[in-house]
This record gives C-alpha cells, sequence and structure tokens, in this order.
C-alpha cells in the first residue's frame, strides 16, 4: 500500500483508480466492510483502490473551538489501512481552502483531475463539500457531468446497530470496551509514554507504570479499573495488566491519571512507549476507606482480571 500526502493544487500522478473518501476513525469494521468492497470492485474494473482521508478532523477547520475525541491518530489509522487490500491511501492536507470547495468542483478538481479517479463509492451516510448540504444523487448527477460513476454501500449491521464511528465512540465513552471491540475487530488501544507518577502503587504492592497518552485529541474511556493487554515498544511480548483510569481520590488526588500494573514483569519502563489494549471495565474508580480496604479491592481486581485474560487466552 502506498501512502501519499495532498496539498491543495498538487498533482500526484495517480494511475486510475476506483476510490472511496472518508475520515475513517477507527478503521471500523464498518469501514473494512466498505474497503473490501473497494478492492473487490478495483480487481473487477482493472482498476486501483484508492482511500482518501483527511489528515485531521473536517472540523477542526470548521470550528475553531472543535475538540476532537478520536478512536484513532493519524498513525493508527494507517496502519490500521495498511492491513486492507487497498493499494493506495492519499492523505488530504485538509485546510480552509479545502473547506469552501463544493462537492461538485471537488469531485471534479480534486478527486478526476489531481487523483485520476473513475469510479467512486460512497459510504452509506457519508457527505462530503462545502456545506455537506448535496445528496447522494446530487453525487451521481455531477459525476455523470465529468465521466465519473458514483455508487453507494450499504452499511454493516451488527444485530440492530449499524457500525459507524460515532456508535463506536459512545460504546467507549460508556466502557463497553467488549462491545467496542466487536464494532472494530480488534480490542480498543491507547498509546503513550511512560512518565513519572506519584509511586502509590509500588507503596502498595501494585507498582504502576504511568501513561502520558500520545495525542490529546485520543478519546479515553471513562475513569475506573479495567483488564488490558501491554506491548512495549519494539517488543513481541503481551502482558497481562489492570489499569486505572482517575484522580487516585483515596489518596485526594484532583487530576486524572492513566496507571497500569503489568503482570510479571520487571524493569525500568520509564520513557518507554507502551501500547494498551483494553478488554474489559471491571468498575467504577471509588474512594475507599482506608489503605487496607484499598489493597484488599486491588487484590481481587487482579485476581478478576487474571481470570479474564485466562479464558480469552483458552478461546
Amino acid at each position: 500500500m502506498k501512502v501519499r500526502y495532498l496539498k491543495h493544487g498538487e498533482d500526484l500522478d495517480m494511475n486510475p483508480s476506483i476510490a472511496t473518501i472518508g475520515f475513517f476513525d477507527g478503521v471500523h469494521l464498518g469501514h473494512q466492510f466498505l474497503l473490501n468492497k473497494l478492492a473487490d470492485m478495483a480487481q473487477q474494473s482493472d482498476l486501483e483502490a484508492t482511500v482518501i482521508t483527511f489528515d485531521r478532523h473536517p472540523r477542526q477547520v470548521l470550528q475553531s473551538d472543535y475538540q476532537p475525541k478520536m478512536l484513532s491518530t493519524l498513525d493508527e489509522k494507517l496502519t490500521k489501512l495498511q492491513q486492507t487490500r487497498v493499494d493506495n491511501v492519499v492523505v488530504i492536507h485538509f485546510d480552509k481552502n479545502f473547506a469552501q470547495l463544493s462537492a461538485r468542483i471537488f469531485m471534479e478538481m480534486v478527486l478526476k483531475n489531481q487523483l485520476n479517479v473513475k469510479k467512486l463509492i460512497m459510504g452509506y451516510d457519508n457527505r462530503f463539500g462545502h456545506n455537506r448540504s448535496e445528496t447522494f444523487e446530487d453525487y451521481v448527477a455531477y459525476g455523470q457531468e465529468i465521466g465519473m460513476e458514483v455508487m453507494q454501500s450499504s452499511a454493516l449491521t451488527l444485530g440492530d446497530v449499524n457500525v459507524s464511528s460515532s456508535v463506536v465512540r459512545r460504546l467507549v465513552e460508556r466502557g463497553d470496551m467488549e462491545a467496542a471491540q466487536k464494532c472494530l475487530g480488534t480490542p480498543y488501544i491507547i498509546k503513550g509514554k511512560v512518565v513519572n507518577g506519584f509511586q502509590n502503587g509500588r507503596k502498595l504492592g501494585f507498582p504502576t507504570a504511568n501513561i502520558e497518552v500520545d495525542s490529546s485529541e485520543k478519546l479515553l474511556p471513562p475513569a475506573g479499573v479495567y483488564a488490558v493487554k501491554v506491548v512495549l515498544e519494539n517488543g513481541e511480548t503481551t502482558y497481562g495488566g489492570m489499569l486505572d483510569i482517575g484522580t487516585r481520590p483515596t489518596f485526594n488526588g484532583k487530576n486524572q491519571t492513566i496507571e497500569v500494573n503489568i503482570f510479571d514483569f520487571e524493569g525500568d519502563l520509564y520513557g518507554s512507549l507502551l501500547s494498551v489494549s483494553f478488554v474489559k471495565r471491571l468498575r467504577d474508580d471509588v474512594k475507599f476507606d482506608s489503605i487496607e480496604a484499598l489493597i484488599a479491592q486491588l487484590h481481587e481486581d487482579k485476581t478478576q482480571v487474571i481470570s479474564i485474560l485466562n479464558a480469552i487466552n483458552n478461546n
């Protein structure tokens, strides 16, 4: 898969392709369903399969006060797209110039002239262009005017829900990591660097790595205790662990931290990069009446986490 970056007015000298366009946050199963269809149609049409996406959420350009909460960073998105069957990913530098383009002009100037798109397949709920006011029928009409076939994909439905990025965000926001994983196809992850913490966990017999997430735009699950899997930077070993998101209420903390107790690991992690996969939420982050009560609960949490992870490993 080739990744190309497009700025306003550039020409990337692309081969003829069938393309789809969208933000693809999370590259969930709904996206993968669309991309598989894209790859199949590209093969049948003797065209290359091209995904067109953006380097930032369009609302960040259109609304100065918008604070995105993303399922994936750009690097994470590209990594997941790399695992699909598409030939190219074009990352558009979305700025005010692009934001002002109408759908009709965007299709002719960018898709046809700059990216050599012969066919366009739309997601079932996708819109683009200034004000996003056009319908799918409008896109079809524009395509006929400029010589581009425009088609629409159906949604992927799990149960009675159409899988979408907004659905996955709602699941993560309420801590339903198992349902989020079913929609994503993989566990929800966060990545970050290990930084100095308060070392309360070490004093309790549960040493933790304090994680500073690598992107302020990354959506975090709600405060609570989670069963997780942890991989160190450039490492091949996956460790089990229990992670706490919260303010350390038993110690009267005020600022939110992310701390993970990694099972069966010894060594200095400061400055290391970790990738944490969420498996299941155990409980809320609560204040205990005493340190002893907290320690007792941590032992119960660890027993429960080990049981959860063993069940997964044995399946």
